[in-house]
């Protein structure tokens, strides 16, 4: 903020220059007799007291700014949390409409509720299909995290397919570290139609290694849903294979043998309900024992930015108080 102050050279040469430009300008328009009696109804002196006032009002506004502060406190500053990594199931089944608009937009507005609530925890999104990408590492940047839940959709992944047990494994190599085997949640969110990778197998590492499983179920258990799909005219059909429609169900009991597998692991059954992730996240996660990620001492400081605003405005009203006009004296 001090950097402004290199405005204050350019303001006072604009001062100068518009001083002689405006003699100049009453030289070329006015008798040398009359311009010597129109410059007596104006005071140089008053003019250039408003010029000061105004410049140096800007000096102690610059000040204030860039909060001057004094008293310096050393204070420790301590950041407590867990690691909670979700993993969206992006696969064409999500585009069902058992839950409205469909499960994949159902999935990210609940994942953006329970941001809403974070608490210090470092945050990390992994989504997959028949592959899995990492979208974001874990992270305390909410921002960050919510521009690259936004870009989410099931054109996020490439390979079709379900594969939950890849998915998991990718979490627990790449994204989590091995330095403590605690403090660690997953939340799967997914219809659980996994395409032979062993998800229940992939479950039990991850309870080996400390991570907590909450696994979020979408769908309808019992008698699904078909796929929709839109063309490029805008037209809806449903995805067909070996010319059959598919229709997509829930698997409820590979998402209940997996969160089983895992020390505290919860299995949340959505069905074509609705969910508040926000709340899920306040009674299982927030509430749960943290371990300390980070400590540092910091330097605190009274800030005293108040008395340079407050001489600013004085000057400024200063400034409006004073006329560069003389009064005329009266005559007889």
């Amino acid at each position: 903020m001090l950097n402004w102050l290199w405005l204050l050279p350019v303001l006072a040469g604009l001062f100068v220059f518009a001083s002689r430009k405006r003699r100049q300008a009453l030289r070329a328009f006015i008798d040398a007799g009359l311009l010597e009696r129109i410059g007596n109804s104006v005071s140089p002196v008053r003019r250039r007291w408003k010029t000061a006032l105004l410049l140096a009002s800007l000096v102690f506004l610059i000040i204030a700014m860039a909060r001057p502060g004094w008293n310096p406190k050393a204070q420790t500053v301590e950041r407590r949390g867990r690691d909670v990594v979700f993993l969206l199931d992006v696969s064409r089944s999500m585009l069902a409409e058992d839950l409205a608009p469909n499960r994949m937009e159902r999935a990210k507005l609940a994942i953006g509720d329970a941001v809403e609530k974070l608490e210090g925890d470092r945050v990390g999104l992994v989504v997959f299909a028949g592959t899995a990408v990492v979208k974001c590492p874990l992270t305390l940047d909410y921002g960050f995290f919510r521009m690259m839940l936004e870009e989410v959709s099931t054109d996020s992944i490439a390979r079709g397919g379900t594969l939950i047990g890849d998915a998991l494994r990718r979490v627990l190599d790449d994204v989590f570290d091995d330095q403590l085997k605690e403090f660690k949640d997953v939340i799967l969110i997914t219809d659980g139609e996994d395409h032979d990778s062993f998800p229940v197998e992939a479950a039990k590492t991850a309870g080996e290694r400390g991570v907590r499983l909450l696994a979020i179920g979408l769908g309808d258990e019992n008698e699904g849903r078909r796929i929709p799909l839109t063309d490029e005219n805008g037209r809806k059909t449903f995805l067909k294979y070996e010319g059959q429609e598919v229709w997509t169900k829930l698997d409820g009991d590979t998402l209940r043998e997996m969160v089983n597998a895992t020390p505290g692991g919860q299995y949340l059954n959505v069905a074509t309900g609705t969910i508040d992730l926000g709340d899920v996240y306040q009674r299982l996660i927030a509430s749960a024992e943290k371990r300390d990620l980070e400590s540092k001492t910091i330097k605190s400081y009274d800030e005293r930015f108040q008395l340079f605003l407050g001489v600013a405005l004085a000057l400024l009203c200063g400034e409006m108080f004073i006329s560069e006009r003389l009064r005329k004296s009266p005559t007889a």
